[in-house]
């Protein structure tokens, strides 16, 4: 296995008696976009300010290719951060802010003037070199912070929630230009953010962070279809949790007793028999129930119906009213408010997992 470009080891830090990052261990290779999700308050922001240098941890250490971080100051790492907040010179042009770090680091004249061209030719904003940054868009001026960064070719960029201050349109176009200049350019991202879209976009690992500590890490598909707890589920994505009874185990298959049924499910961990869990399903896996379904198969109450233009969303209750979402087939007529109807699912897109 290659070695990882970073290394966090058991990384705590602490405001008082409030531990905002509590014990972390990761491990991130060179050439990863690997992206720290969660709620506000959940440690990925101090645990991207501890790897840059403006916090130091309370305990744990900081490797790069095995060495030491930790003691070293913010501009003596070979790491560079892009902020929300540009953060431009307003008074100087587009090429100068990218150019201004090489200059205070007395890069040759000649060689500042080649990477900071081939800086701004990677985000695409060569021909804009000599405006000023009032005269840009939000996503151009971003792009700009991002070539300011780039120019000093790091070996790890760190993003804090870079895309937040964008429109929807202009941040969806970012989250692909910053997957293929992670391609393009094989620097390593870690990027921080509580979208959940963005970080399936993105990524390539996923560190769903809560109270400090790492709930969940794994790629996109697997966070997203394999959840470890009800909090994972209910984070990334939309979806059904139905309180149920744990019984017959067989390997990674379970029965799942739940009000008016018992379903067939999957799951990740280990159960004793009459143990209380979830079952979690997502709204595009259940589909309406024929005269002929016996197995998984729930009755609902029709409540609402919504048309949203990709899907038609049908919220439905169960006998004991617990809700349950799912969307309806493209090609069907739907349901009316307060139809009755059977709805099924594949026994492998239900998910057992606990709290």
């Amino acid at each position: 296995m290659t070695p990882p470009l970073l290394d966090l080891q058991h990384l705590t830090k602490r405001f008082g008696t409030t531990a905002a990052v509590d014990d972390v261990s990761l491990e991130v290779a060179p050439g990863e976009f690997l992206t720290l999700l969660g709620a506000s308050g959940s440690g990925k922001t101090t645990t991207l300010r501890m790897i840059a240098g403006f916090e130091h941890p309370t305990s744990g250490d900081i490797l790069m290719d095995g060495q030491p971080l930790t003691l070293l100051p913010p501009f003596k790492r070979p790491l560079n951060t892009v902020f929300q907040q540009y953060a431009l010179f307003p008074h100087m042009s587009v090429r100068d802010n990218v150019a201004y770090g090489l200059r205070m680091r007395r890069v040759a004249k000649g060689e500042i003037g080649e990477r900071t061209r081939e800086a701004l030719d990677m985000v695409q904003l060569g021909h804009l070199a000599d405006r000023a940054p009032r005269q840009l868009s939000g996503g151009q001026q971003q792009r700009v912070a991002l070539a300011r960064a780039l120019v000093n070719r790091p070996r790890v960029l760190l993003l804090d929630e870079p895309l937040g201050a964008l429109d929807l349109k202009l941040r969806k176009e970012m989250q692909l230009e910053l997957k293929h200049l992670n391609q393009q350019l094989g620097i390593t991202f870690m990027y921080v953010t509580h979208d959940q879209e963005e970080a399936l976009t993105m990524s390539d690992r996923i560190a769903l962070m809560r109270n400090g500590r790492i709930e969940q890490l794994g790629g996109p598909r697997e966070m997203y279809e394999e959840p470890v707890s009800r909090y994972v589920a209910d984070f990334i994505g939309e979806t059904n949790l139905l309180r149920g009874v744990v019984g017959r185990i067989d390997g990674r298959t379970v029965r799942v007793t739940v009000p008016g049924a018992t379903l067939t499910a999957v799951t990740r961990r280990a159960w004793s028999d009459g143990e209380e869990g979830w079952l979690a399903i997502r709204p595009e896996h259940i589909r309406p129930a024929t005269s002929e379904t016996t197995s998984n198969r729930l009755d609902v109450t029709v409540k609402d119906v919504v048309f949203t233009g990709i899907v038609t969303r049908v919220h439905a209750t169960l006998a004991d009213g617990t809700s349950l979402v799912l969307h309806w087939p493209a090609d069907d007529p739907p349901p009316v408010p307060g139809a009755r109807l059977g709805v099924t699912w594949d026994p492998e897109r239900g998910v057992c997992i606990g709290d």
